[in-house]
């Protein structure tokens, strides 16, 4: 496999001794919930770009970039998601790497680490939307042809069921707009502007009410910006159905709106001598040489499916040019999910196996779920371990699964699984969760029936040391 050749010019061949192993002892042990401290909102603007469900919040990486490395040092997110490590750690002028399988999360990065110049940001904004304003006007049947030689038939009527005839015209003019724009990079930056109105808490330009938490639920009732019923009537508009009632918005207007909110972030950014390394990427087989990398701080997803990520990212990447059976042969490759593909034999520790075997009782299906999860994770933290450096770490947050009625004991697992990769695990904390701002789908109270809420109350932050 190829591996990624990275810039090594101009970096200092002298660096401070550290303890890392006692420095990530002691942060482990300290107060991991870093939105009781008060600095919640000193926060980066392009944070904020675009919803991604479960993300961490940035003191927690930048805590473990500042205390574990020094500046050009290099750090890895080999499960990127939202990308919050990585312009964490490109803020903090580190070189920074990520990968991801998930097309969106892997834009979603390129852009939040990416210096723009943004007079032409503005400049090229402006023409996207007046130029899809003036086809909306003039050449509306050029439009309804386009939508019909782009989509096949499954992924036109997942379309046509999500969204009102109205929405899908005004987004295919911003879509063929930006598809217009020669920049690479620029066009990257209004493709997330194009999927941040879509995926977004409320429900944004779609019939959905919630694409935020990754479970997407259609309204019982829409209403056109003309007052007219899309879905229901007037007989359905009734007290009980209040919350499932959404007026349609204006992709056009929520486009331009969400243009402005995400060039504020961009503003901040200045260029650095390194420039970061955004890929698609399996982590379970790194395109990297062993012992090249100085911090992995990352976030490994649930087991089975817990949080579906392509659940929601698919109303962005139907627009992108992914059909529908792509996108779910795509979700089946994903860590912890339910589908069952052919892996190489991982010989699993005892104690991660007796984790197993009770949910495996109960359901054959979810046992498999859970051993595959197991697997590709050992796989992963064994790639982790050869690209890690000696005397430095590795940083995994996890969220508990419960299965069955059964407590999967991620953490307890990965910890068993680290070490007899090779890993010291000097500490494990335990960060008490703010599910509003990670967007995870629980009410307010704890509900100990709930399997959803039994597993998300709290995360284990995880400290692998590589001797």
């Amino acid at each position: 496999m190829r591996q990624l050749t990275l810039p090594l010019d101009g970096i200092k061949t002298y660096q401070p001794e550290i303890n890392y192993y006692d420095n990530l002892a002691t942060i482990l042990s300290g107060d991991l919930n870093y939105q009781e401290n008060g600095n919640s909102n000193n926060t980066h603007q392009s944070h904020k770009a675009h919803s991604f469900p479960a993300k961490f919040p940035p003191q927690l990486p930048r805590q473990f970039i500042i205390e574990l490395t020094n500046k050009d040092d290099i750090v890895l997110d080999p499960m990127m998601g939202s990308g919050t490590t990585l312009l964490e750690a490109y803020l903090l002028e580190r070189r920074v790497i990520g990968f991801d399988i998930d097309p969106l999360a892997v834009l979603l990065s390129q852009v939040k680490v990416q210096p723009f110049d943004i007079p032409n940001l503005k400049k090229t904004g402006s023409r996207i939307i007046e130029e899809a304003n003036k086809a909306l006007t003039l050449y509306s049947n050029t439009l309804l042809h386009e939508k019909e030689k782009r989509f096949d038939l499954e992924t036109s009527r997942f379309i046509d069921y999500w969204f009102a005839l109205e929405t899908q015209l005004e987004l295919l003019a911003l879509l063929l707009e930006i598809e217009k724009v020669e920049d690479k990079k620029v066009k990257e930056f209004f493709l997330l502007t194009f999927s941040a109105i879509i995926i977004t808490k409320t429900g944004g330009v779609s019939l959905a009410l919630d694409l935020a938490h990754t479970r997407p639920h259609k309204a019982k009732v829409v209403i056109s910006k003309a007052g007219k019923f899309i879905v229901g009537n007037e007989d359905s508009e009734k007290p009980k159905h209040s919350i499932l009632t959404k007026t349609l918005r204006s992709p056009l207007i929520e486009f331009e709106k969400k243009f402005f909110q995400i060039i504020r972030g961009v503003l901040e950014i200045h260029p650095y001598n390194f420039p970061p390394i955004i890929s698609y990427g399996n982590s379970q087989s790194l395109p990297l040489a062993a012992s090249s990398i100085d911090l992995i701080v990352t976030s490994p997803p649930y087991a089975a499916n817990a949080i579906d990520y392509m659940r929601a990212h698919k109303f962005t990447l139907v627009w992108f040019g992914y059909p529908i059976d792509v996108l779910a042969h795509k979700r089946n490759t994903y860590i912890g999910g339910e589908g069952f593909i052919k892996l190489p034999f991982i010989e699993l520790p005892n104690r991660v196996i007796k984790v197993i075997e009770p949910v495996s009782q109960k359901s054959r299906s979810k046992g498999k779920a859970l051993s595959r999860y197991y697997s590709e994770m050992t796989l992963v933290l064994g790639e982790m371990y050869r690209v890690l450096k000696s005397g430095k770490a590795a940083i995994v947050v996890v969220g508990n699964s419960t299965l069955t009625g059964e407590d999967a004991k991620i953490h307890d697992c990965l910890v068993e699984i680290g070490r007899a990769i090779g890993f010291k695990v000097p500490g494990v904390g335990i960060r008490q969760l703010d599910r509003n701002k990670r967007m995870l789908p629980a009410g307010t109270d704890i509900n100990k029936s709930s399997q959803i809420q039994q597993r998300m109350h709290e995360e284990y932050v995880i400290g692998f040391y590589k001797p």
